[in-house]
C-alpha cells in the first residue's frame, strides 16, 4: 500500500512519502489546516528530506502539499497551546540541524517544489528552499512575516537577496506583499506557471528529465554551485577541479561517452 492510500485510510500521516522511477514525492498531508506546520509534521519532513537524500534510489526529489495550500506557515494554534515548534527549545536556543530549510539548504539530491497553492511564511520559504519552483495558477506566495511581527524565520532573509538582489528582496520582506503565481514568475521566483491540473505532470516531466542523467555528477554539480556562493572564484575552479577527478573514473561517466559516440540515450546506474 502507497503511502497516500494508507494515509487515507488511516487518517494519520501529516507528510506522505513515496518514491518511483527514481522520484521521491514528499507531501504535506494536513489539509485541514492548509499545511500549516506542526513540530511532528516538521520532524517528519525533516526526516523524509534526509531519507531521499540517503537513497541512492532516489535521483529527484519533489515537494508538493494536499489540498487548497501548500503551506500556510506554522500551526499558530498549536504554538498558543505549547505544543507548537517553540516546546521544543528554550527562549535563548533553538537546534537548526535537523529543521527542514537546513536540511534542503544541505541535500544533494536536486529539489522541485510543485506550489500546489498558497505558500505563507515558513511554508513561502520551504518552497524558496527548493531548486526549482513550479506553480499552480493558483498558487502564491505570502512574505506575511512583518504583518505577524516576525522575520523570515526559516531561510527567506538569505535566500531572496540572493535569489532576486536587494532591492526586489527588501521590497518584498519589508511590505509583506503576497505575489500572485504569475507575479513569482515576473520576479524571478518561480520557474513555470501552468494550470493547476497540470501541475503534477510538469513537475514530474522535470524530475524524470533530471534523473535521466548521471545522478553522481548532477548532484556533484549542485554540491559546486551550494559551495560557490561563499567561494572566490579561482577557489571555486580548484574545488571543481577536485571533483571532476573521481567522476572521471565512473562506471556512468564511461557509460555517458559511450552512449554519445554510439549515438543512443545512456543508462545510467549512479556508480
Amino acid at each position: 500500500m502507497s503511502d497516500a492510500a494508507g494515509a487515507a485510510k488511516s487518517g494519520a500521516r501529516e507528510v506522505l512519502y513515496e518514491v518511483a522511477d527514481h522520484i521521491a514525492t514528499i507531501t504535506l498531508n494536513a489539509p485541514e489546516r492548509m499545511n500549516t506546520i506542526s513540530g511532528p509534521m516538521l520532524n517528519d519532513l525533516a526526516r523524509h528530506l534526509t531519507e531521499a537524500n540517503e537513497d541512492p534510489m532516489v535521483r529527484c526529489v519533489i515537494l508538493t502539499g494536499n489540498g487548497r495550500a501548500f503551506c500556510a506557515g506554522l500551526d499558530l494554534r498549536r504554538e498558543r497551546d505549547g505544543n507548537g515548534l517553540s516546546a521544543a527549545s528554550s527562549p535563548t536556543t533553538l537546534n537548526l540541524r535537523n529543521t527542514p530549510p537546513t536540511v534542503l539548504q544541505a541535500m544533494d539530491k536536486p529539489t522541485i517544489c510543485a506550489v500546489n497553492g498558497g505558500a505563507a511564511g515558513y511554508g513561502m520559504d520551504t518552497a524558496l528552499g527548493c531548486d526549482i519552483r513550479i506553480m499552480a495558477e493558483s498558487a502564491k506566495l505570502a512574505a506575511a512575516f512583518v504583518k505577524r511581527g516576525v522575520v523570515p524565520e526559516s531561510g527567506g532573509t538569505w535566500l531572496l537577496p540572493r535569489m532576486i538582489g536587494w532591492a526586489k528582496a527588501s521590497e518584498l520582506i519589508f511590505t509583506g506583499r503576497t505575489l500572485s503565481a504569475r507575479e513569482c514568475l515576473t520576479w524571478g521566483l518561480a520557474n513555470e506557471v501552468v494550470p493547476d491540473a497540470e501541475l503534477m505532470g510538469r513537475a514530474r516531466t522535470i524530475a524524470r528529465e533530471i534523473a535521466a542523467n548521471a545522478p553522481l555528477a548532477v548532484q556533484a554539480s549542485k554540491r559546486m554551485m551550494r559551495m560557490g556562493l561563499n567561494e572566490t572564484f579561482p577557489d571555486h575552479v580548484h574545488h571543481v577541479y577536485l571533483q571532476l577527478l573521481p567522476l572521471f573514473k565512473t562506471q556512468d561517466m564511461a557509460e555517458g561517452m559511450k552512449a554519445f559516440m554510439e549515438k543512443r540515450e545512456p543508462k545510467f546506474e549512479g556508480r
